[in-house]
């Protein structure tokens, strides 16, 4: 079981996990301690470093900084962590072999989480090729609180990264164009995107209870010859939607693997 827990760098990712953990109680204030390049706003009573504290080792340390400042956090830090059992990353486009040139001892586990881990709905994907059952399932446990944990293939970590990582912020520019959209055509700007955001929340919420596909749901939703249908018309003209996401999907995974290049 992971209990205590050291955090280099507590980036917004970061920051969004330590929260829900802290929230859940699945790890208490006194257990973490985070290291930072400069204060910032943390939960009550977890400790702020310039560097790792002498002293024995924690259960896990996780990587929350941002890619760039791998080399960097690996020539301040890695020597002091050597032999940690367990080294977990959420550094988008970083692969394991170039983490294990840096940061030597034991398992390291990958991990992608996005945003709406912060309320205990969110996405966590992971992947390990060192990490040992036991590892994996404490790994696998400290995540849980987070939302869905999904172990996925080394080959599908950039998608994923795209997908589940990257999803929040496409879909939150969906709810921006929709209230937009509404706005354009002649609603008050400010009731647009209240009635977009409650949309979305709900048809969401709807789609995760319903034990349907949600293109079962758009039928549902849609009757023949009705304004919806109108409306899908248009989204479904050509695969349209669905070729737009693609070329999104692929233009972010495509970024991922520039950064697992350069991370070599």
């Amino acid at each position: 079981m992971i209990r205590r827990l050291w955090l280099i760098g507590c980036g917004n990712m970061a920051g969004a996990m330590l929260a829900r953990w802290l929230a859940s109680g699945a790890l208490t204030p006194e257990e973490v301690v985070v290291v930072n390049r400069r204060d910032r706003a943390l939960p009550p009573g977890v400790a702020q470093v310039r560097d790792v504290p002498p002293g024995p080792l924690p259960d896990a340390v996780m990587l929350g900084m941002k890619p760039q400042q791998l080399d960097e956090a690996a020539a301040a830090h890695a020597a002091r962590l050597a032999g940690v059992g367990c080294l977990i990353s959420i550094l988008a486009g970083v692969e394991e072999a170039a983490l294990a040139q840096r940061f030597a001892g034991g398992a390291i586990v990958r991990a992608m989480p996005n945003l709406p881990v912060a309320i205990g709905q969110g996405v966590v994907a992971l992947h390990s090729d060192s990490a040992a059952d036991a590892v994996r399932a404490d790994v696998a446990q400290l995540m849980a609180p987070l939302g869905l944990v999904e172990w996925i293939g080394p080959a599908q970590f950039d998608l994923v990264t795209a997908l589940a990582g990257s999803g929040p912020a496409f879909l939150y520019r969906y709810i921006d164009a929709m209230s937009r959209a509404g706005a354009a055509l002649g609603l008050p700007a400010d009731q647009a995107a209240r009635l977009a955001l409650a949309t979305v929340a709900g048809a969401a919420s709807l789609a995760a209870a319903a034990g349907e596909e949600p293109a079962a749901l758009a039928e549902r939703v849609a009757s023949s010859g009705g304004s919806t249908r109108k409306g899908l018309d248009v989204l479904d003209a050509d695969d349209a939607l669905i070729r737009l996401l693609t070329d999104t999907l692929a233009a972010a995974t495509a970024r991922n693997a520039e950064l697992a290049a350069a991370a070599r």
